[in-house]
This record gives structure tokens, C-alpha cells and sequence, in this order.
């Protein structure tokens, strides 16, 4: 039997990877901001199949408070097979412009708070396991209409990236996801055109790259060729390219 934590446990792609484990009888440890959306999973989970669901309340912001959530994990799940880092948010580029402190905040949610949480993650999982984090194409090279999201996404990329060669002697994998455009609550106001993908999907894809014990997965797969072509667009060319 598995036992899997996710960390932003209510999110829409967490949430479906949630679903997965659960028909395989896995036991899950979910971390959310809410009590009541965390009760209202975890009822669903267990009639999917899971062993055991249990849950922590954590604001991922409040980096003093990681050790604590990541002890109960530790103690309800017994060991870590499996940890997801899924949480995050879409800020307004407009927004991070015209307020610092607006900036600062959604850099450190989508940035340093999920650093933070893979650190720790490292003296509490052994060998065979997995800490997975989602990231985003975004990460992959700085463009106007998001560069503040998109630099925190490049800063978990780059830590990710060293960690999983750190680790990688102690037989921990360490995944990078890279998601494109996904159709989730979050995005809900945005229009939606063919390289959008559903959550489900992208769950799909992550639990796949998860057993195949992958470095990185580009989600859907096709976004790698997309990001290769972005980031060898000449810089002064690139300027003038609006994305």
C-alpha cells in the first residue's frame, strides 16, 4: 500500500491525482486551507477505494508552521512513498506591477513557500520515494504577461533541479511538473483554445511520470517541444514577440 501526502490537497490537479491513488487502496495524508473542503475530499476519497484518508490545515505562506504539518503527515501516513507539492496561485501581472508588496507575497506563495516545503520534505522520505512538485512551463523563460508567476515557477525549476541531483544518490526521485494551460477553477476566466488540457488529464500524467520515476514531465507531453522553440527565440527578438 502507498501512502501519499499532497500538499494543496483542494486544488483542482491535486484533487484528481488524489482520485488515482485512491482506486489503487493507497493511504493519503491531504494538507489544504480548508477544514471543511479537506472533509468533503477525503469522504470522497475513501468511497473511491483509499485505505485511510486523513488531513492537515496549512497555510503554505506561514513557513514556521511546515515542520509541524509535515510531522503529522509523518505520523498519520507512518512513511512517505509519495509527496506532492500542488499548491499555488495565478496572480494579475497588473496586480505584482503596481504593488511591491503584492509581488513580494505571490512570489513567496509560488516560489519560496514550495522550496521551503521540499526542503523539509528531504529529511522525512527515504529511499524508493518520490517528491514531486508542480511547477509550470511558465517557469521556462520570463514573458510579460506573467513574469512575476513565471519567475517563481524558474526558481522551483532551478532548486528542483539541483535537488534531484542531490538526491538522486539516495534513490529519491525528485519531478519536476511542468503543466501548460489547464482548464481549472483558477482559470476559469481565461478563453480556452486546443492547447488546453483538463485536470484530469494532467493527474493522468503526473501519477505516470511518478512511477516511471521521471525528472521532469512536461503536461501535456507536447508542451516540451512548445517551450523548446520559446526559450531559443533570440532575446532581442523576443522582445518584441507578445506572449
Amino acid at each position: 500500500m502507498q501512502k501519499i501526502l499532497i500538499i494543496g490537497a483542494t486544488s483542482a490537479i491535486a484533487e484528481s491525482v488524489s482520485r488515482c491513488y485512491a482506486q489503487r487502496a493507497s493511504a493519503l495524508h491531504l494538507v489544504g486551507r480548508s477544514s471543511a473542503k479537506l472533509d468533503i475530499i477525503a469522504a470522497d476519497l475513501l468511497t473511491r477505494g483509499a485505505a485511510r484518508v486523513t488531513s492537515s490545515v496549512l497555510n503554505v505562506a506561514d513557513i514556521r508552521a511546515h515542520a509541524a504539518i509535515l510531522d503529522e503527515a509523518m505520523q498519520s501516513l507512518g512513511q512517505i512513498d509519495v509527496a506532492l507539492i500542488a499548491h499555488g496561485t495565478l496572480p494579475s501581472q497588473a496586480d505584482c506591477d503596481a504593488d511591491v508588496d503584492v509581488a513580494l507575497r505571490e512570489f513567496h506563495v509560488n516560489g519560496t513557500a514550495t522550496i521551503a516545503l521540499a526542503h523539509q520534505l528531504t529529511s522525512r522520505i527515504q529511499a524508493g520515494s518520490t517528491i514531486a512538485v508542480i511547477s509550470s512551463v511558465a517557469g521556462d523563460r520570463g514573458r510579460a504577461s506573467n513574469y512575476l508567476y513565471g519567475s517563481a515557477k524558474s526558481a522551483v525549476t532551478a532548486y528542483m533541479s539541483g535537488l534531484s541531483q542531490r538526491l538522486q544518490s539516495e534513490g529519491i526521485n525528485v519531478l519536476t511538473i511542468k503543466p501548460g494551460f489547464v482548464d481549472t477553477p483558477m482559470t476559469a476566466s481565461f478563453k480556452k483554445g486546443p492547447l488546453w488540457a483538463s485536470a484530469d488529464n494532467v493527474a493522468k500524467g503526473i501519477v505516470k511520470a511518478i512511477d516511471r520515476r521521471r525528472p521532469v514531465a512536461y503536461l501535456p507531453g507536447f508542451w516540451w517541444l512548445i517551450m523548446q522553440v520559446i526559450k531559443h527565440i533570440p532575446e532581442r527578438m523576443f522582445r518584441k514577440v507578445r506572449l
